[in-house]
């Protein structure tokens, strides 16, 4: 299969490349930001399965007028897509009433904004079947457990939630499936500086492992489903 995980450069992102990169029939294109993070990743991927096929693209996400150009050089390398990741993220734990402007655009703009353009971009390469997987928050679950300093974050994966609803619908005709992930907490650096001294419930290497499996499977059995992905009540 070709598949794009985005936000691979560390973290869950990191881990869920990974494990994708196991099966040899699977070509993965890493993005991210840190481009020697991505190197220092296909290189791990190559030593521990010999043949993985692991592409590294260094790109900041949050540049929309360059999507064109990135699925044009994206296409030289897999011209058509089977399954993509949405995995990168932003969190900024602050209050309420200290958060600006750009911390609000920062954390939209990554969140739910390139998800959704980038989404846009891919479809001409999609091919049917094929599976979209935003990777949401328990933070954006009506009804879960919320968090003070969160309310950018949490709103905004809400939004991200609302989006694989009504994606799956709009693309029901394509064949395409859509499903969001909205993850409990995870032991990423991340989620450590957010919440310095707390300990997740999940390691990294447990939860790229899940949405690897989901990304590859879970549209068999799901479209259009926001599934919580915790191990705590609410």
């Amino acid at each position: 299969m070709n598949i794009i995980v985005t936000g691979a450069g560390k973290g869950v992102g990191k881990e869920v490349v990974k494990s994708l990169s196991k099966n040899k029939a699977n070509h993965i294109i890493a993005i991210s930001r840190n481009g020697k993070a991505l190197e220092m990743l296909a290189k791990e991927c190559s030593a521990t399965h010999p043949g993985s096929h692991v592409t590294p693209y260094e790109f900041d996400q949050g540049q929309f007028d360059f999507y064109p150009f990135i699925i044009q050089r994206i296409e030289t390398i897999i011209p058509r897509c089977d399954v993509v990741i949405h995995n990168a993220g932003r969190l900024i734990n602050k209050p309420y009433e200290k958060l600006t402007l750009s911390d609000f655009d920062e954390i939209y703009n990554v969140n739910i904004k390139s998800p959704f353009f980038f989404t846009q971009a891919l479809l001409p390469m999609m091919n049917k079947g094929g599976h979209i997987v935003n990777i949401g928050s328990m933070g954006g679950i009506q009804g879960s457990k919320k968090y003070k300093g969160l309310s950018a974050y949490s709103s905004s994966k809400g939004a991200l939630h609302v989006f694989t609803e009504i994606l799956a619908e709009e693309l029901a005709s394509r064949e395409i499936h859509v499903n969001c992930l909205a993850l409990g907490s995870v032991q990423t650096e991340m989620f450590t500086t957010a919440f310095p001294g707390v300990k997740a419930a999940l390691s990294p290497a447990e939860m790229g492992h899940f949405i690897a499996d989901f990304a590859l499977t879970g549209h068999l059995y799901f479209n259009g489903k926001v599934l919580p992905v915790a191990v705590t009540t609410p």
